[in-house]
Order: C-alpha cells, then sequence, then structure tokens
C-alpha cells in the first residue's frame, strides 16, 4: 500500500495533534471553575501550566511525526487565543496578576485578533506563527500559572512571584516584538493572496 501523499496527509482531521488540542479545550471549563468556583488558585495555576505545556508537545509531535493538518493549522491557534482571552478574563475576576499586565496582554491579542479578521477577510493568505510569537506565548503560558501559585500565602510564594515576572517581562516584550514583525508580514500576505486569487480568474 503507497504512503499517503502530503496533501492527502494534511486533509485528515482525526490527527494525535488535533486531538490534544480538543482536549486543552475541553480542559478550559474545569480551570474556570478551579479559580472561580472552587476559588483554588494552586490546582487551576497547575492545570494552566499543564495546558501551556501541551501546546508546544502537539506542535512538536505534529512535526516530528509528519501529523501537520490543515484542521490543525486553524483549530491550534484559535484554541490558542480562546484559552488566553478566557483564562485571562478569569484570572482578572479573581485578581490573581497584576490588572495592567492582563490589560496589555489581552490588547495585543485582541489586536492580532483583529488584524486577522480584517486581513482574511480582504482575501490574505494564512500567515504563519513566526518563533518569536511562538516563543512569547510559551513564556505567558508559564507567567501566568507563576502569578496564581503566588496569589495565595504558601511556603513557595516569594519564589513564584519572582519566576512569574521573570517569565512576564521578556515574553511581554517578545509578543509585542512579534506584533510588529506581523505587520510586514500581514501586508506581503495580503499581496499575495490578492495575486493568487487573480490569477485564477
Amino acid at each position: 500500500m503507497s504512503a499517503p501523499t502530503e496533501s492527502t496527509a494534511e486533509s485528515r482531521i482525526l490527527t494525535v495533534p488535533n486531538l490534544i488540542t480538543l482536549l486543552r479545550l475541553a480542559c478550559l471549563p474545569l480551570f474556570v471553575w478551579l479559580l472561580l468556583g472552587r476559588e483554588n488558585p494552586l490546582a487551576a495555576g497547575a492545570l494552566l501550566g499543564v495546558l501551556g505545556a501541551t501546546d508546544w508537545v502537539d506542535g512538536w509531535y505534529a512535526r516530528r511525526f509528519n501529523a501537520i493538518s490543515n484542521l490543525g493549522k486553524i483549530f491550534d491557534p484559535v484554541v490558542d487565543r480562546l484559552l488566553f482571552f478566557v483564562s485571562i478574563v478569569a484570572i482578572i475576576i479573581a485578581g490573581s496578576a497584576p490588572l495592567w499586565f492582563c490589560v496589555a496582554v489581552l490588547a495585543r491579542e485582541v489586536a492580532i485578533s483583529v488584524a486577522t479578521l480584517v486581513l482574511a477577510s480582504l482575501g490574505a493568505r494564512r500567515i504563519d506563527v513566526t518563533w518569536v510569537g511562538k516563543a512569547a506565548t510559551f513564556g505567558l503560558m508559564f507567567a501566568f500559572p507563576g502569578f496564581l501559585w503566588a496569589s495565595t500565602d504558601w511556603l513557595l510564594q516569594p519564589f513564584f512571584e519572582i519566576a512569574a515576572w521573570a517569565c512576564a517581562i521578556p515574553a511581554l516584550a517578545a509578543s509585542y516584538y512579534a506584533a510588529a514583525l506581523y505587520v510586514p508580514l500581514g501586508l506581503q500576505a495580503l499581496s499575495e493572496g490578492r495575486k493568487s486569487r487573480a490569477s485564477r480568474v
């Protein structure tokens, strides 16, 4: 039996990375319940840290075992955005992290999401996430658990407060740098998308 072609592989839906992404999405209500319902920032922070780590795992698995799919290219970043929005809003409500930092992260995410939708509506091709953006997201997904673990009195509270800021500031700076990089990338994607559509007419 012949091996599947690249186009066939990319058209798959039931892949391990997509299942991991679906599991991450299913854990989001549990995170909100742990933080706001049970008022347990330690457990909520642990779950958020796992969700951040599995975001790296599904990307690594997709590249390592050629499990990249067209669905995953859309599904994974959408779930990432949803996790960011919902978890940060929940953290703001709980008062578990500095408000200015949460607002700064949300403002950047809103700007990127709106820009992505506008570019897509104008016919731009899909823009791949840059390594700077991936690194920033990875750092932020560990900064917020750190803030959660530092928001309650326990033995390791001082350590996690320092660790949270050590991740937060570089990751926030990198996220805005990545946003600036997307400006020329977005213009290029728009130009190429329009040319591609014009050539098919």
